[in-house]
């Protein structure tokens, strides 16, 4: 067991305990970790040919997926529902409750139900079952008694008991829903992987939030572009491209030859560079201090990557390149920083 952490290492507590309640809590909380981490480790003799043949009925699933638990069983089921959803198996929850008093509608011939019970025995799934069966849906049970109802009734049993439940008086729901939430986990990535499933297959079902915009979001869709991005002639001094750095903003200029292609880029930093070498601002052309073959961005690069680039190269503003390698756009951390990346 971990040493006990120190009285006073979180100073937001607001009432102070004994050291014997500190210590009992503490050995409470590791129990509970350590009884819950021995039920998920003993799911893996579990994996058998009983998990292959409810991969298979989901794999060959041509509606979708409704997974349906009472009580505890159904916070779980919602779950489950959830992330099968999001890694590309069409899936969705029912209140076995409310199955038996009209939602048994959404249920097609087509579709696999997954009924969730650690006894096996809860009243509205059996209640739904006789109408299942008659419908001729495929039943996939995870219980945590093999010889039960529910389990006799499926056309597979997937076996989530648990030798005991973390809580100490036996009662709560707290390893068993714990194993019964992995073989989920277990099921949902063993189908997304079956899949083919990506990361922007993924990104798709999670538009929302810094997720979606990694995964989705382009630089093309951020970068500065047309009449916005600085770019100057080689020949031109110093103190007009300075202007045109001012003017766009983005502290940096690129320099590009007369067919649009990228010569080199000037920045803030190479302009304090050229200041201290005593350049002549008024006559000093730019392409005798640009960077040549600078970092770049593709323009149909995901953001994500232009921002490791930038954070990796210590850098604040890219040159944005087209496919056929010419000046198409700018990007800096400012327009990173509004897409929510940065």
């Amino acid at each position: 067991m971990s040493d006990i952490p120190a009285a006073d290492s979180d100073p937001t507590a607001a009432t102070p305990i004994d050291p014997d309640q500190r210590r009992r809590l503490f050995a409470m909380a590791c129990a509970v970790l350590d009884t819950e981490a021995a039920a998920i480790v003993d799911l893996k003799a579990r994996i058998d040919e009983r998990f292959l043949r409810a991969c298979e009925l989901l794999l060959t699933c041509r509606g979708r997926v409704v997974v349906s638990g009472m009580g505890k069983s159904g916070h779980i089921a919602g779950k489950i529902a959830a992330t099968l959803a999001s890694t590309g198996s069409p899936a969705f929850f029912v209140h076995p409750g409310e199955a038996a008093h009209g939602d048994l509608g959404m249920i097609r011939g087509d579709d696999v139900v997954i009924a969730i019970s650690n006894s096996g025995e809860t009243a509205e799934l059996l209640t739904v079952l006789p109408l299942l069966l008659q419908l001729g849906v495929p039943l996939i049970s995870l219980t945590g008694r093999a010889g039960s109802t529910l389990a006799r009734a499926a056309s597979v049993n997937l076996d989530v008991s648990v030798a005991r439940e973390a809580c100490p008086l036996g009662l709560a729901p707290t390893a068993s829903t714990t194993a019964t939430l992995a073989m989920g986990d277990a099921l949902a990535v063993a189908l997304l992987e079956s899949r083919g499933f990506t990361a922007e297959d993924f990104a798709l079902s999670h538009p929302g939030g810094s997720l979606g915009r990694r995964l989705l979001l382009r630089v093309g869709d951020v970068m500065a572009s047309g009449d916005a991005v600085p770019a100057v002639a080689p020949h031109t001094p110093l103190r007009d491209a300075l202007l045109e750095m001012s003017a766009k903003g983005l502290g940096m200029t690129a320099i590009t030859g007369a067919d649009g292609a990228l010569l080199g880029v000037f920045t803030d930093g190479d302009l304090r560079r050229a200041l201290d070498r005593g350049i002549d601002v008024h006559a000093t052309p730019i392409e005798q201090l640009m960077t040549r073959a600078p970092q770049t961005a593709r323009v149909e690069a995901l953001a994500a990557e232009a921002l490791a680039l930038m954070e990796r190269r210590a850098i604040n503003a890219l040159p944005v390149l087209d496919g056929e390698q010419r000046l198409c756009g700018a990007l800096n951390m400012h327009a990173l920083l509004r897409a929510g990346l940065a």
